[in-house]
């Protein structure tokens, strides 16, 4: 008689009336969700949804549909348990109890909405639902810990012959199954403390036993058990195992001190080296017969491989509580402290001895590293498919034995090397001078060697390793060798950051240029694509020399190029892409022969990626790369790059999505590099960076960027009229941003393009960029912030307020008034009057900026402001005397900014004045644009002294000279305030 297996989750698809009911299903189930929501503050109507969501699910004959209602009831659980739903779990609970004698079908639905609501609840981070569940789950264990002993003992009596209920005993099965899917979710999530609860206890204990029992089930020879009863006895060891594994990672002072957690991790070690001996073989085919067979082999992995993982996870664990406790930021009692304390000891003492370590190494390295018949069979079917998975990366050691056996032997190398060292280095020197050593124990040894180097490059000489074995392993032909190649590329690229020698680096570049031949056969696409990949760290490397590399340059690149064009995988084509642009970065200048090459195979890759949006985005960055190693000279390929640009920016596109932040960056290169006079086609891309300042994303950083560019590359062309105000009413809108960066940059924007104004025009030119500030509601911004500022310290005690402003941003807004006002303060008169009466805006205005002096953190700013400040007494009467009302704030002020600009010197200098700088031979042209534009500013072209000086004797001679300048204005200066200035303009007269 077949067995009928139902396995929740796994059913056939749904014929067409199926689909009808399960959208009926769904409908109904949406409706009662509904519902829910609109009634949450009543109990007694809850329950009867409650009610009718579990009675629903329960009778449901059809495995999909039950699935799908128990996923809803978990989500609407999610939601309002325990507020609104205190009685879910209780309902789900004593139904169970119900029906566990009565209707094993209405138990497995049960079971499987269970599941699926400790699922959700197991996932939420809120304490209190954390607490919630925690506080019923010792009823739900103590219900299931009853019904899984006793479906367990059910099904076995079958299996060892009492019975003759095949139905019943699968029914029995199913349930156990799902029963413990549930009880180790509880065991993990449901405790804070697992070992301290009797139940855990027991249940682990159980755990341990039956773990063993059904590995005898299933291991016996003849097999004893027939599909489906086998496969579900191995879903019943998986699950079990699985308890094992997150009892170790999640609660690993709980596992060590659970009883007899030590013999059981062995007990998975034996296991491990048991299976060890089936794993590998030093005795693959290599022949092409060998390749047509054995479909076997490429099934699901068997349960043993399975129960290998796990435990080669669980050693990794014990070791990872040893050596790298996970810091908690959770309270934890001295009992609790001493407790985990107790555990770690225990782990350390009693577990990881030497002769464990040891053994574990041996076997690992022996068994786990050997190249396997199938792995070979794989590579053979799909050598794109199988290097990329090979390659692996991030979390693949915890689905596959091999590289989880890496992980676990790095572990052990690193914190055992005391006991590893020396017999690595053994096995190290047996294989280097044995030249009998096949292909697979070759592989396996440099495996190892390659993962040790960073313990054992001390005591091991890689580079005489380099010079007398490898060479000669990397010339050797025939079945096999491309396996023992593939392995050297490896091995080389884990070697090169940490010990070889430059005298071999010529050597390493000729090893990677015989690998990369296509016209070997023995380097087949895997080969090539291995060196492809591993070149990039040889490259990569601190003590790579351009220089020493030139002359190979060429052959490389070809052979790359050539070799991406031949794969078809995108991770691939975009691994070798990523080798081309550390080259490229690298060499620097010396690209410019090879760019050429290199560019005309991008548009090709580009149109044949087509969705593949990661290869776009690679390619971008190449041609950033690209465009910054060949400065001025990567102007010809601006019409294929610009257009790509514009079509990755365009607003709405899907381009823009998944390409907006190469295409930035790109743009944000060729401006760099970009020389004065810019093409029209650079100039004309500026239209594209206006939309993207309204979307406020992440990229607004370099999109402001870009702007700032364009003002120092084509000041004439930002200026005018078509562009000048819109700008300006973008940085108006962006006046708020909070990001610290982005305020600075939207101010440097401003500042840039009123120096330009004043640079292009003169007055005239102050005065319309004045203008457009004031129509784009720039002025207006400003001035009401800092008036808020001025009134909000005006308050104090008990009714004070606080202004909008932080100093940082008001430093911000007085900068741009300082630039107005030292450009022309004629315009900046203007500017006041046009917020309101000049003499009534100065007022509080010059209260607010004298005040806010000692809260300039930026010195240069400081200084910016005193010139401005000082430039204001060249208006002439009737303001100037208006002016002077400030005298006592004007000699405080130039007493503090004079006072620090001549800190530290001896001649009388000013700090902020640099001597004249003519750049170096790295710079690119914004760099230089740069340069230059910083140095004509005049914070760093005026002496403070002098400046104020000439001011101030102007100001004199205005109202009537130097006695009426005393009796009028100097009276009502703070003596000491007067002295502390004449005192600093007497030392500068003497230096």
């Amino acid at each position: 008689m077949a067995f009928a297996v139902e396995v929740p989750g796994e059913a056939n698809p749904l014929t067409p009336q199926q689909v009808y009911l399960a959208l009926q299903s769904a409908e109904w189930n949406r409706q009662i969700l509904a519902e829910n929501c609109t009634k949450r503050s009543h109990r007694r109507g809850k329950g009867r949804d409650t009610l009718t969501l579990t009675r629903g699910g329960m009778g449901e004959a059809d495995t999909q549909l039950a699935l799908q209602n128990a996923l809803v009831v978990s989500k609407v659980v999610r939601i309002d348990y325990p507020l609104d739903w205190p009685d879910v779990l209780t309902s789900l609970i004593k139904a169970l109890r119900t029906v566990n004698e009565s209707n094993q079908l209405h138990l497995r639905r049960g079971m499987l909405m269970l599941l699926q609501v400790v699922k959700e609840l197991a996932t939420a981070r809120l304490r209190k639902s954390q607490t919630s569940l925690q506080s019923v789950t010792p009823e739900i264990v103590f219900l299931l810990s009853d019904i899984y002993t006793q479906k367990v003992s059910y099904w076995m009596a079958f299996l060892n012959g009492s019975g003759d209920d095949e139905g019943g005993a699968i029914d029995a099965m199913e349930n156990s199954l799902l029963t413990i899917k549930i009880l180790r979710r509880l065991l993990i999530v449901g405790y804070e403390y697992p070992n301290h609860d009797t139940a855990v206890q027991q249940l682990w204990a159980l755990s341990q036993q039956q773990f063993g029992q059904f590995l005898g089930m299933i291991s016996q020879e003849p097999p004893v058990l027939a599909s489906p009863g086998k496969e579900l006895v191995e879903k019943h060891l998986v699950q079990l195992s699985k308890l094992h594994v997150q009892m170790s990672t999640t609660h690993p002072a709980a596992f060590a001190l659970l009883s007899n957690s030590l013999d059981l991790v062995r007990g998975y070690w034996g296991l491990v080296s048991k299976f060890g001996d089936s794993y590998g073989s030093e005795s693959q085919d290599f022949s092409a017969k060998a390749l047509k067979g054995g479909d076997g082999l490429k099934t699901e992995r068997p349960v043993m491989e399975k129960l290998c993982l796990k435990g080669l996870t669980l050693l990794r664990a014990c070791m990872k509580m040893v050596f790298s406790p996970t810091q908690s930021f959770k309270y934890r009692s001295a009992e609790v402290k001493e407790e985990q304390q107790r555990g770690i000891n225990l782990i350390k003492s009693q577990l990881l001895t030497d002769e464990l370590v040891a053994a574990i190494a041996n076997t690992i390295v022996t068994k786990f590293f050997v190249f396997r018949q199938v792995d070979l069979e794989a590579w053979e079917e799909d050598e794109d498919e199988w290097e990329v998975r090979e390659e692996g990366g991030g979390d693949t050691w915890e689905f596959e034995v091999r590289p989880c056996s890496e992980k676990l032997f790095m572990d052990l190398v690193l914190n055992f090397k005391h006991l590893l060292v020396q017999p690595l280095l053994s096995f190290f020197q047996s294989v280097a001078g044995e030249s009998q050593a096949t292909v697979v124990t070759k592989d396996a040894v440099y495996t190892a060697m390659g993962l040790s180097a960073p313990v054992v490059y001390q005591n091991f000489d890689f580079d005489t390793f380099l010079t007398s074995t490898l060479v000669t392993d990397i010339q050797q032909t025939g079945p096999g060798y491309k396996v023992l190649r593939r392995r050297i590329a490896i091995l080389i690229g884990q070697w090169i950051t940490i010990k070889v020698s430059e005298a071999n680096r010529p050597l390493v570049f000729q090893i990677f240029q015989h690998l990369l031949k296509n016209e070997d056969q023995t380097n087949d696409h895997v080969v090539r694509v291995t060196a492809a990949r591993q070149f990039k760290l040889v490259v990569d490397d601190f003590t790579f020399q351009a220089e020493g590399f030139l002359s190979y340059a060429p052959d490389f690149l070809g052979r790359m190029m050539a070799l991406i064009q031949e794969v078809e995988n995108t991770e691939t084509k975009m691994a070798i892409l990523e080798t081309i642009r550390v080259i490229a970065v690298r060499l620097e200048q010396h690209i410019v022969p090879f760019a050429d090459h290199i560019v005309s195979i991008l548009p090709g890759l580009w149109e044949a990626s087509g969705e593949e949006h990661l290869l776009k985005q690679a390619i971008l960055t190449l041609l950033s790369t690209l465009v910054a190693a060949m400065k001025e000279q990567a102007q010809r390929y601006h019409s294929l790059i610009l257009p790509l640009i514009q079509r990755a920016v365009e607003p709405g596109s899907e381009m823009q999505v998944y390409l907006m932040e190469e295409a930035l960056d790109l743009w944000s290169t060729i401006l760099t590099q970009t020389p004065v006079p810019a093409t029209p086609d650079v100039l004309s891309l500026a239209e594209s960076a206006f939309p993207l300042l309204e979307i406020g994303s992440d990229n607004l950083r370099i999109v402001l960027n870009i702007v700032e560019s364009y003002i120092l590359l084509a000041p004439e062309t930002m200026l005018g009229d078509a562009v000048r105000l819109r700008i300006l009413s973008y940085m108006t809108n962006l006046l708020g941003v909070k990001k610290r960066e982005l305020a600075g940059l939207v101010t440097t924007i401003v500042e840039n393009m009123i120096r330009a104004a004043e640079a292009l025009g003169g007055s005239p030119g102050v005065t319309q960029i004045a203008k457009d500030l004031f129509e784009s509601g720039y002025t207006e911004k400003v001035f009401e912030g800092l008036r808020d500022a001025w009134e909000a310290h005006q308050t104090v005690g008990p009714d004070r307020k606080y202004p909008k402003l932080d100093d940082v941003v008001e430093t911000d807004y007085f900068t741009i008034l300082a630039r107005i006002a030292l450009a022309d303060p004629t315009v900046f008169l203007n500017v006041l009057s046009s917020v309101g009466i000049a003499n009534e805006v100065w007022s509080w205005l010059s209260t607010e900026w004298f005040r806010h002096f000692d809260s300039m953190a930026n010195i240069e700013r400081q200084k910016l402001s005193c010139l401005a400040l000082s430039r204001l007494l060249e208006l002439p009467p009737p303001v100037t005397p208006i002016i002077l009302e400030r005298l006592q704030d004007y000699f405080a002020m130039w007493t503090t900014v004079i006072t620090e600009m001549i800190t530290g010197r001896d001649d009388g200098g000013d700090n902020l004045v640099w001597a004249s700088n003519e750049g170096n031979e790295f710079e690119d042209p914004e760099g230089v644009r740069k340069r230059l534009h910083a140095a004509g500013d005049p914070v760093h072209t005026i002496h403070t002294f002098e400046y104020v000086k000439e001011r101030l004797r102007g100001a004199v001679q205005v109202v009537g000279g130097e006695d009426e300048f005393q009796q009028q204005f100097v009276v009502n200066v703070d003596k000491d305030v007067l002295a502390g200035f004449q005192r600093l303009g007497q030392e500068l007269q003497m230096s």
